[in-house]
């Protein structure tokens, strides 16, 4: 094992931040990139990547690994840093307001000039051409800020695996995956080993989250490339979202970690044999027919289902109450699908997104994810 220290540029007098990354397994092959706690608050994923650590020391002694893994188990030192009055806030940089899960640079046109003049007909060919051409266009991007300079870190750390893991949570929710719609095949191996109860798919969900900025780009360049030059989706880049955030256990991140290490079994970049593929405990779905319920009205939350709940279209899911007029509000689910995830608060301002109902049928347009 290697570990890698990667300092940010200060953005005050007398301060400094460390990116730190560890590299297990033999370089220069097949990679896998993991990362926890993108938005610092969310800390299941720092807790499963301790217990990946020490499957991957395990493994590497044992000379199974068939391949890199790198691990950044705090993958956003400013978030981690930012407290207002006792509580984190790691979801947004306070300096500019941005969410940390955001705004990566789209690198399709920059790799699409270095690779052109030399596609071919050999698709591993041309996907060794685009690994090496992403490694140089990271490179090259300027920064003008320590927020700037993190996200380049993560993205030249990640950006040439074939494999890429985003570990988040949601405030309370059953564990569930975010990916790109052509990525499925490659993700339901995953979903089956985590036991994911919901899989949300989409081509583009809306302002460059970290695993579009690793995995978009590689259907967008083979269709630019036409089949005569065929490029193969050379990332997977999923985002797991690992239940809620105050489920952060000893016993459930071993068995997430085992979860990761049987799912890269399956691929060939664990020696041995993989597990049986469990069954698939929900179909994947449209992240556009993924339907929010919203609070019109501020008030004391009463919730009527929990996460892991299949509910039908008019169901009701919470009760909104004023406490000082005594009007209740009940909210009901505009889809007919699983309950994944809900507001960990109890009480909200009006506004506030309070669920999240996985609907078979895509009603949804424009930016899909939350702020």
């Amino acid at each position: 094992m290697q570990r890698r220290d990667h300092p940010l540029p200060s953005r005050s007098l007398g301060t400094v931040r460390t990116l730190t990354s560890f590299h297990y397994g033999p370089p220069g092959g097949a990679k896998v990139y993991v990362q926890a706690s993108l938005h610092a608050d969310e800390l299941p994923g720092m807790l499963v990547a301790h217990h990946l650590r020490e499957r991957l020391a395990e493994l590497e002694a044992r000379d199974a690994l068939r391949g890199e893994v790198v691990v950044v188990p705090v993958a956003n030192p400013i978030g981690l840093s930012q407290w207002l009055l006792r509580s984190p806030i790691g979801r947004f940089e306070l300096a500019s307001g941005e969410n940390f899960n955001r705004h990566y640079p789209a690198l399709r046109d920059a790799v699409w000039a270095r690779i052109e003049p030399s596609l071919g007909p050999d698709a591993q060919a041309n996907a060794a051409l685009v690994r090496a051409a992403l490694r140089e266009s990271v490179a090259q991007l300027t920064v003008e800020s320590e927020l700037e300079a993190q996200r380049r870190t993560l993205l030249a750390l990640a950006c040439d695996a074939e494999v890429v893991l985003d570990l988040h949570c949601d405030a309370e929710a059953v564990l569930h995956l975010y990916a790109g719609t052509p990525l499925w095949p490659q993700t339901e191996p995953l979903a089956r080993h985590l036991g994911a109860q919901a899989t949300l798919l989409a081509t583009e969900s809306g302002d460059q989250p970290f695993d579009e900025a690793c995995s978009q780009i590689w259907w967008e360049l083979a269709e630019k490339a036409g089949p005569a030059r065929p490029i193969p989706l050379g990332c997977l880049s999923v985002t797991v979202e690992l239940r809620g955030m105050a489920d952060v256990g000893h016993a459930q991140a071993r068995q997430d970690a085992q979860a990761l290490v049987d799912f890269l079994t399956h691929r060939g970049l664990v020696a041995g044999e993989a597990p049986p593929l469990p069954p698939l405990p929900y179909p994947a779905t449209p992240l556009a027919g993924s339907m929010p319920v919203t609070a019109p009205v501020s008030g004391v939350l009463a919730w009527h289902r929990a996460p892991g709940d299949w509910v039908r279209e008019g169901e009701l899911i919470v009760d909104v109450i004023d406490p000082i007029s005594g009007q209740v509000t009940p909210l009901a689910s505009a889809t007919d699908g699983l309950l994944y995830a809900r507001e960990n608060l109890r009480f909200v301002t009006a506004g506030t997104r309070l669920a999240k109902v996985a609907g078979q049928e895509a009603r949804r347009t424009g930016k899909l994810l939350g702020a």
